[in-house]
Formats: structure tokens, sequence, C-alpha cells
């Protein structure tokens, strides 16, 4: 189930099973109170003097242009009011990032006319939120706008600013198809600077990244990152998940211990360069988290 937003009526059209059309989906970083909800989106035309209607009305302009008839928009394509259609949608997330034709990355606080993308991109906020990392990395094909829904380039135009920005290799920018083979830790490490508004988020923004599924249990705070790597561990022999750095040792200190799973993202922070040497890594032997350990 995806409902998407009509190019032409601004209106909510909702779709089942595989009868869904081309669509263009937007990637921004939301702004406070500002954007429309799902329940503002049934009246959408008494709310043009909300903030987020810009926004809403500029993609679906931008769609029209390209010849594309659906967007996609995260702050109003999703009835957050209830529980099930939230969990489905955020399962469900990259996979729709990866299906859809092309994704618009608004960047809010970056102006075109004033800056080069060399120097002001590096400090947009969009590459520093947690949801903004499978949005860039899950279409194939992503066009960069400013604030006045300027062109910037495309992610294969703008490669190695973005490589940089990110320390993500050109090749998986460049190629989706690769992204499942870079190293579980290496893929952590993207996200070791990235925040989320709710803790939990950190966690459930990852889920396509690793091909994992799981509930969401808003509340449950870092326990969400622990049944994150639990859920990896489980579908992957990717022995790298236990590759972070642990604490900096003692010279007074011949050994020292550490948890054997992360807690957070930030502890992988050192694991950029990480590669798999030899073996192709599903051939490793199995292995499974129990209550007595590994």
């Amino acid at each position: 189930m995806i409902r998407l937003i009509n190019t032409e009526t601004l209106c909510l059209t909702l779709f089942m099973g595989e009868a869904i059309p081309e669509y263009a989906i937007l990637s921004h970083t939301w702004e406070h109170d500002g954007e429309l909800s799902f329940q503002d989106m049934t009246a959408i035309h008494q709310n043009q003097e909300r903030p987020g209607y810009a926004k809403v009305f500029n993609t679906c302009k931008r769609a029209r242009t390209d010849g594309i008839s659906y967007v996609w928009i995260d702050s109003c394509c999703i009835d957050k009011t209830s529980s099930s259609e939230l969990s489905e949608a955020i399962n469900s997330m990259y996979r729709w990032y990866q299906k859809a034709c092309v994704c618009y990355a608004f960047l809010s606080d970056f102006d075109f006319e004033s800056a080069s993308p060399e120097t002001a991109m590096p400090g947009c906020r969009w590459f520093t939120r947690g949801w903004c990392l499978q949005e860039l990395l899950a279409p194939q094909n992503v066009h960069f706008f400013d604030v006045q829904w300027r062109y910037i380039g495309s992610k294969a135009d703008l490669k190695v600013l973005i490589s940089k920005i990110t320390r993500i290799d050109e090749q998986v920018l460049v190629d989706n198809s690769v992204v499942g083979s870079i190293p579980v830790a290496r893929r952590m490490s993207w996200a070791s600077e990235r925040k989320t508004t709710r803790e939990e988020d950190i966690a459930y923004c990852l889920l396509g990244l690793f091909d994992v599924n799981m509930p969401l249990i808003y509340g449950e705070g870092p326990k969400a990152f622990l049944r994150l790597q639990e859920e990896i561990i489980r579908n992957s022999n990717d022995l790298s998940i236990f590759a972070f750095p642990g604490p900096p040792t003692s010279p007074s200190l011949s050994l020292h211990f550490c948890d054997l799973l992360a807690l957070s993202t930030s502890d992988f922070m050192g694991c950029g360069s990480l590669s798999h040497i030899g073996t192709d890594v599903h051939w490793n032997n199995a292995f499974a988290l129990t209550n007595k350990g590994l």
C-alpha cells in the first residue's frame, strides 16, 4: 500500500499491490511545525498559507515538468496517527525510494545564487540527518535543488563532492546495487555522525540499508539499535558487525572489555575504510546470538 500525490490536482490517491504508477519522491529536512500532514492534505487548497504547502506545490510542479504524474512525500503521504501504517511505511521506505524514477533532494538551507556547491553543500542539514542517508543511497537518480528550487546537479554529477562530504565511495553513489556488498561496519560508519529527532529513529532509518525488517517500538530508546544489530545478525554472516573499535586502553592495562554489540552508530565511526578480505562473506560460518552469548 502506498499513497501518492497527483501532481495536477495535489490530491492523494491510494495504490495497492503492484499496480503502482511511475512516481517521483522527495527527500528533505523537516521544518519545525511547518510540514503539511496527511490530515492537512484532505483540504490541501485551504492550507496554501502554510510553509509546507510551497514544498508540496513545488515538488509537484517539478514532477510535472519531468512528465511524472505522481509524487511521494513522507510528511504527508503517511497517516502517522495509525501506528500500523507508520510501521509498514518505515519498513517499506527504502524500497519506495529505490523504485522511484527520480528523487528530488531539496536543500532548504542552500542558495545557489550566493554560494557554490563546493562551499555551501558540506554545511547543509540534509547531510546530517539519519533519514536522508537511505534517501541518498536507495534511488538510482537523485537530483539536488536549492531553496528556490534551482537545479544544482545530479548525484552522479556531484559524486566527488558528495563522497567527500559523506565518506561514501563514489562507486556506491553511482550504483545502488552494490550497497549490499559493503561490509556492515562500513555501512554503519556512514550513519555514525547523523542525527534523528527521536532516539529510536537512528535504528529505524537504517532498516532498508541492511535489508531487514522489525516492528517499531517508540519509547524503547537505545534498545532499538541493539534490536537492529540482532536482526542484522539473524540475516547475515558478516562478522564486521563486531569490528567496531572498543574503548581506549589505558597504558597500565593489558586487557580491556567492551560490549559485544555497539551502543550507537557513533561506535562505528572508525570503520569507514573497512573491507572484506579473502573468502566471500556469504561463505562465513553461521553464528547466532543466544542467551549465553554468541
